[in-house]
């Protein structure tokens, strides 16, 4: 009794030992920013994977079997990534659900489609996850850039015709994929930003930056990162006196934005997934959430359904070899949290949806006043 009181324990920290890995019946592994600036996607990450264990474990496992998480933290870094990757591939993990960055999917996924283990992403959209697909085992069940810059595009065109726009990345493979799509929309809507540029993430002063946008009489800005850079540059574009409305992607997904650019924040727009809590079918799975401690964040039920999709296909499949699973994964049709889930031929995830947020008061919400 005292091991199988441990191993519940260690799981429902979202994490195992090697000892716990070594009772367990099936293990599936996340990968993630765990820590570093983007541990708060990790964070949520982590919510999602745990809870969809604990049900599949409550409900008598996979197969018979009960399901044992174990978590790499990749920092976001590729590096790191590719570690990880072949952590979880020592591991002989049934499926990994990560990574979050696509600077990290991308190579990570050459590591696990080698040895034929199943990926599935909840987060990365940059296209060549799947237009370049490293094999027939990577899925995500988000959408992907071009469908986001799309989207981007069309509002901006439509709002700010005659303005002078601005595009900016970090140069990472999420943020230079999605100002690259923006910008491709922007351009197919007769719009030619004043000024397509990047910024170096992690540094603490872009006023340089600023009074290059201010100089431009910039009344845009998409700027396509992460939030800790957001945070910056809208709190700078604050002081400097720019009144110009910042616009982003599901990258800015997080509160922390807000309690960098302060006050700033406010009337930041960004295209996200929609908040699937406003549908009343998930208030069941919404307050559950809650009643963890672990409100739901953008990426908390993907995270979630990830799970829950690799063990319909494992299901489906009657077994945990990966050959079968994946051909499984490949037919699945999947009523989720976040709609329903059935693959294309490349991986990706079909009639995946996005909508308008923005921020108020130090929080963002879902915003259909934004057309």
């Amino acid at each position: 009794m005292m091991k199988l009181s441990r191993s519940l324990s260690m799981l429902a920290l979202g994490v195992a030992l090697t000892s716990t890995a070594a009772h367990a019946d099936v293990t599936i592994g996340m990968a993630g920013p765990v820590t570093g600036g983007l541990a708060a996607f990790g964070e949520q990450f982590k919510a999602g994977f745990n809870m969809a264990i604990d049900e599949l474990n409550a409900a008598g496992g996979v197969n018979g079997q009960k399901v044992v998480g174990v978590i790499g933290d990749d920092q976001c870094d590729p590096k790191q990534a590719v570690a990880v990757a072949n952590d979880m591939v020592g591991k002989k993990v049934a499926a990994v659900i990560g990574h979050f960055c696509s600077g990290s999917s991308i190579p990570a996924s050459k590591v696990y489609a080698e040895e034929g283990m199943i990926m599935i992403s909840p987060a990365s959209t940059n296209i060549k996850l799947t237009d370049e697909r490293a094999g027939p085992s990577i899925f995500r069940v988000i959408g992907r850039d071009d469908v986001q810059g799309k989207i981007a595009g069309a509002f901006i065109a439509k709002n700010y015709k005659g303005k002078n726009i601005a595009v900016l990345d970090d140069k990472s493979a999420y943020a230079a994929g999605l100002a690259l799509e923006t910008n491709k929309a922007l351009e197919a809507n007769g719009l030619k930003p004043v000024l397509v540029d990047a910024i170096t993430p992690g540094e603490k002063d872009y006023t340089a930056m600023v009074s290059k946008l201010k100089s431009l009489k910039v009344d845009v800005l998409y700027y396509s990162g992460y939030h800790p850079e957001s945070g910056m540059l809208v709190k700078q574009m604050a002081e400097q006196g720019m009144k110009a409305q910042f616009i982003s992607g599901d990258a800015l997904g997080d509160n922390e934005f807000a309690q960098i650019a302060g006050a700033a924040s406010d009337g930041a727009i960004f295209t996200n997934p929609p908040d699937h809590c406003l549908n009343p079918a998930n208030k069941a799975i919404c307050d559950k959430f809650v009643a963890k401690g672990t409100p739901v964040a953008t990426y908390t039920l993907y995270a979630y359904t990830g799970v829950k999709t690799w063990a319909a296909a494992a299901t489906a499949a009657g077994s945990f070899d990966s050959k079968k699973v994946v051909a499984a994964l490949a037919k699945v049709s999947l009523d989720t949290p976040v709609g329903k889930i059935a693959f294309d031929g490349k991986g990706d995830v079909l009639e995946p949806k996005y909508a308008w947020h923005s921020f108020k008061g130090g929080k963002y919400a879902q915003d259909d006043s934004v057309k």
